[in-house]
Parts: structure tokens; C-alpha cells; sequence
């Protein structure tokens, strides 16, 4: 347990009168959801349910998000800053997380080059019950596996024979080709690209502790 995970039993509730401000996190994509309160009441019942509930300043009462509409976050996750006076939440949103029927609260703002990875995930899902005469993605994981590895072997090639020329362009759209295709696969195989980061990840931490 890290010193923040620690720091949720030691939280300093006196700066916010008893509230701490909560900053929600799609634990796949990274993009920022929605920003609520909670006092410890909502963290117990957070932490206990692994349903993100937060404190409603307006009504004076708990509610768990998407309690009425079924548009819930799932709690994956969850830490405090380093002075034990904010929270960050990473889940799992059930549908849109905002009034508005926006994914975000912050519709507006604009993904990170990264996160938008997450973005492609949800939409390779989506396409793996389409129809496979309508939707390319839906054929690769409808049909055999070694169809889908195959195109990850020809992209990889493709990516390296644009590394050798002299278009940079060509690069690019030949690596977007081979991300897709492994996204693609890693689905086929009930994988996603969340696992190949955790391995980066540990095997990250693994070198600085040589």
C-alpha cells in the first residue's frame, strides 16, 4: 500500500469543513468525468460498495452517481494527494456521466494524445457485435484469430519498411495501422491495451529496483 492509499484513513477533513473534493477519472481512457464532494460518510460507502457516492451540498444527503439513472461509476480505484486534502478517483462509467447526457463534464475539453487510445477501445467493443459485412473491425473478430494476427504481422512490416523510406507521414499512418490491428487482436483474445501498459509499468519498476 502506498503512502496515499495509506493517507484515505488519515485524511485532513478540517480544511474543507468535513468535505474533500473528489476528482473522478475514467480508469480506461484517463479523461476527466466529473468533479463532486465527499465526506466520510460518502468515502465509507465508496470504499465499501465500490460504488462512487459523493455528499450533495445542495440536499444535505449521500447519493451514489447514477443511482437513478443507472449511469454509474464503478470504483477501480482511489488516492489522495500529497496533503491528504483531495482525492482522486479512477472507475468505470455504466453510459454518460453528466446531466447532459455528455460522457464528461468536461465535454469541451479536448482528449489527451493518449487517452483517446481508450476512446478506440470502447469503439472496437462496440464494433464486435456489428454486422462483419458492415464493419471491418467486426469481421477481424468475428472471424478466425490467425486472421487478425496475420494483418498485426503485415502492419508490422509495413511500419518498418516506412521507417527505412523517406516519409515521415507514412510512418505515422503505418504505426496508426498497427495499433489499431493489435488493439484489435488483444480484444480478439479478451485482452486490452490497459494490460500490455501494466506490464510496461512493472517491468519499469523492476529496472529501478536493480
Amino acid at each position: 500500500m502506498t503512502d496515499q492509499k495509506a493517507g484515505l484513513d488519515n485524511l485532513d477533513w478540517n480544511k474543507g469543513d468535513g468535505l474533500i473534493p473528489a476528482i473522478v477519472q475514467d480508469a480506461q481512457s484517463g479523461d476527466v468525468l466529473m468533479l463532486g464532494y465527499m465526506n466520510e460518510a460518502a468515502l465509507s460507502a465508496t470504499r465499501r460498495t465500490k460504488k462512487v457516492t459523493f455528499y450533495s451540498r445542495s440536499r444535505d444527503t449521500l447519493w451514489q452517481k447514477g443511482e437513478t439513472s443507472g449511469n454509474t461509476l464503478a470504483l477501480v480505484d482511489i488516492s489522495t494527494d500529497c496533503d491528504r486534502d483531495a482525492l482522486l478517483v479512477l472507475a468505470r462509467p455504466a453510459g454518460p456521466t453528466c446531466h447532459n447526457g455528455t460522457r464528461s463534464c468536461f465535454a469541451d475539453a479536448a482528449p489527451a494524445d493518449l487517452s483517446w487510445l481508450g476512446a478506440l477501445e470502447r469503439i472496437i467493443e462496440v464494433r464486435a457485435a456489428a454486422d462483419p459485412k458492415t464493419s471491418y473491425s467486426a469481421a477481424l473478430l468475428q472471424g478466425p484469430i490467425e486472421r487478425a494476427a496475420q494483418k498485426v504481422g503485415e502492419e508490422g512490416v509495413e511500419v518498418a519498411l516506412a521507417a527505412v523510406g523517406s516519409d515521415p507521414d507514412k510512418l505515422t499512418e503505418e504505426a496508426a495501422d498497427l495499433v489499431f490491428h493489435l488493439m484489435v487482436l488483444l480484444r480478439a483474445k479478451n485482452q486490452d491495451i490497459g494490460a500490455v501498459i501494466r506490464v510496461l509499468q512493472a517491468r519499469h519498476q523492476a529496472a529501478l529496483q536493480r
